[in-house]
């Protein structure tokens, strides 16, 4: 579990470093296959680490330095890398500041966004013709599907990938947040995943 301190806590403690991460997202008209409303827009990253294609699912951002840059215009830089556009961030977008459990010396920031859906679809063009860690770090953008199929199909199936430090907890955080979903789907999706998970390892119970 990250213990959560605040964004001016963390920003006064030594010998750390601090990484920051966004959710992009924005409504969406559009239907799956014309009948299933795809109601929101979620990006996230797939993240090459520790210089392998190992698929992890993570949030689109990365290390900033304090003394040199503010988190915002550090993450902003971040965004210009890996997406190919320097999408403004304020302190207004910031939504948690945590400790990490797996990196000690580690501070994480998250923070979430809002923008059109035309914004995001110039952004995930831009992800792959202009970033110049696309093909690299970053292997592509993907959607969030905030939907459900059959036999776990959408949400839940996406929930059973492997991601990245705290993005899966950050994302499910998230989505009730902004009222993506309600608790019920959000429950639903997890307790299904963790059904495929223990399915895959062998393990029904």
């Amino acid at each position: 579990m990250e213990q959560q301190i605040t964004r001016e806590d963390a920003l006064t403690r030594k010998g750390y470093k601090h990484a920051c991460h966004i959710m992009l997202y924005g409504d969406s008209s559009a239907k799956l296959f014309g009948k299933i409303p795809i109601k929101h827009i979620v990006l996230i990253t797939v993240i090459q680490m520790q210089m392998r294609f190992d698929g992890l699912l993570g949030f689109p951002g990365g290390l900033v330095n304090p003394s040199n840059e503010t988190l915002e215009a550090g993450l902003s830089r971040e965004l210009h890398e890996e997406v190919g556009v320097a999408v403004p961030v304020g302190v207004d977008n910031h939504v948690s500041t945590c400790l990490s459990s797996s990196c000690p010396g580690l501070i994480t920031h998250f923070y979430i966004k809002k923008m059109a859906e035309s914004e995001l679809k110039e952004l995930e063009t831009a992800a792959v013709a202009k970033a110049t860690d696309h093909g690299l770090e970053v292997l592509g953008m993907v959607r969030v599907p905030l939907y459900f199929l059959r036999n776990g199909g959408g949400l839940p199936y996406f929930l059973s990938h492997s991601f990245i430090s705290n993005s899966r907890a950050q994302l499910l955080s998230a989505l009730q947040r902004c009222r993506l979903l309600s608790q019920g789907e959000i429950e639903k999706a997890v307790s299904q995943a963790e059904q495929m998970r223990r399915t895959r390892s062998g393990d029904p119970h």
